[in-house]
């Protein structure tokens, strides 16, 4: 008797599903990309303060991060349907969202909506990552690096509105609630991919292997140091263009090259993205993080050099940085995605992104006093300590057993 083989899971579908992912990733993060690009038309308008300004903002960051912290201890990205889990985060979001436009903008109700929307965003940032992995076949570091890249996109897209004449708040909140809702819709046609695992039962004690196992904690201290610098670098780089442009260019000259120098310098991370995913699938995913931290560092420390110079040569250097800030980010998830236990991945994932999303929130607020103590010749130097320090935990991690898990064997 001849018995016949099972082909396995079945990858026929995948792109498709992908494509899918992506546009959801990107439509339902609109409700976080929106508030950078609706503060300052409410600043012009209701004269909100600095700190409304920046709570506008970081509120969101802060709800992520209670919200990934909770979702890390339950296990919810692995326990719950995950296309249900995002559907019904991404859901509550927009009607917090939406809640903004019914409520005076200058009111701290705006700040707590704003905090709900974060705490929902543990629900789709990670969750779409992971549902992301389960479609990869040998080339996780692309998968998740088209993801990543797909919302760098979105995240430079406010400053391009901004650079072409700002934009109408209302509209703008209304349009990124209305995108958010397709989102939560075409979520449900998603199909699971072949590397999904079966629902584990809840074990609070499970988030300690990103502690207890080695390998995995190298590698989140990799993406620790990758976020120490990327979000404090993407807040300001723009108020240093701005600020270097001034010094050489008239205020109707400077500005908007400055803006369009800012949403150049952010969206070109997209290329970072795709690129450093096919390099990495292919020369080993520690060797790629550590060139990106290694020349993100180095801008760190060399950009201020060139303040108040040719705008060019800024501007050259600004978009170098651009590409490097962000291209190993979808590295370390890939890394994450690869080294943990198959069915705490998501549990893994919105971790790691918790508590770089605190850090986060920690430069940001530095940057300003770094700018007043040290100038903007050094302002961002202090940043080059996270991708130097990241670049040692990823050289660590190479070095062990458990990096043959990393991109196939190619460490």
């Amino acid at each position: 008797m001849t018995t016949t083989q099972n082909p396995g899971p079945s990858y026929a579908h995948r792109w498709r599903a992908l494509a899918l992912i992506a546009y959801c990733q990107v439509a339902a993060l609109a409700l976080w990309f929106s508030a950078t690009a609706v503060v300052p038309s409410l600043a012009r308008d209701y004269a909100l303060s600095s700190t409304m300004q920046s709570l506008f903002t970081s509120a969101v960051q802060a709800g992520f991060v209670v919200g990934t912290l909770c979702s890390a201890f339950l296990g919810l990205a692995d326990r719950l349907d995950p296309r249900r889990f995002f559907a019904t985060a991404t859901l509550v979001a927009t009607l917090a969202n939406t809640a903004i436009l019914l409520v005076d903008p200058t009111s701290p109700a705006v700040i707590g909506l704003r905090f709900v929307t974060g705490i929902c965003m543990a629900g789709i940032y990670p969750v779409g990552m992971k549902l992301a992995s389960t479609w990869a076949k040998n080339d996780m570091g692309l998968v998740v690096g088209l993801l990543v890249g797909a919302l760098t996109l979105g995240s430079a897209s406010p400053h391009l509105f901004n650079a072409v004449g700002g934009l109408d708040w209302q509209t703008t909140l209304a349009a990124a609630s209305a995108s958010a809702l397709t989102a939560s819709i075409a979520i449900l046609f998603v199909g699971l991919g072949p590397r999904m695992a079966p629902s584990p039962k809840f074990d609070p004690r499970a988030i300690l292997s990103a502690w207890r196992v080695r390998s995995l904690r190298l590698a989140n201290f990799g993406y620790f140091g990758h976020m120490w610098e990327l979000y404090a670098m993407w807040a300001w780089i723009g108020l240093f263009l701005q600020a270097s442009f001034l010094e050489r260019l008239a205020p109707g000259d400077a500005l908007p090259l400055a803006r369009y120098a800012t949403f150049a310098t952010v969206g070109i991370g997209a290329i970072g993205c795709v690129a450093a995913g096919l390099l990495a699938d292919r020369l080993g995913r520690t060797t790629i993080t550590i060139v990106a931290m290694a020349v993100s560092g180095a801008c760190c420390l060399a950009i201020g050099f060139l303040y108040g110079g040719d705008p060019a040569w800024p501007i050259a250097l600004a978009l170098v940085w651009g590409v490097a800030v962000i291209a190993d980010s979808a590295q370390f998830s890939a890394s994450i995605a690869e080294l943990s236990e198959r069915p705490w991945v998501g549990t893994m994932l919105t971790l790691q992104t918790s508590i770089g999303f605190t850090l986060t929130l920690i430069t940001i607020h530095l940057m300003p006093l770094w700018v007043e103590w040290l100038g903007w010749q050094f302002a961002f130097a202090p940043l080059a300590i996270g991708p130097f320090l990241g670049v040692i935990a990823m050289a660590r991690l190479r070095a062990l057993p458990d990096a043959l898990k990393l991109a196939n064997g190619r460490r």
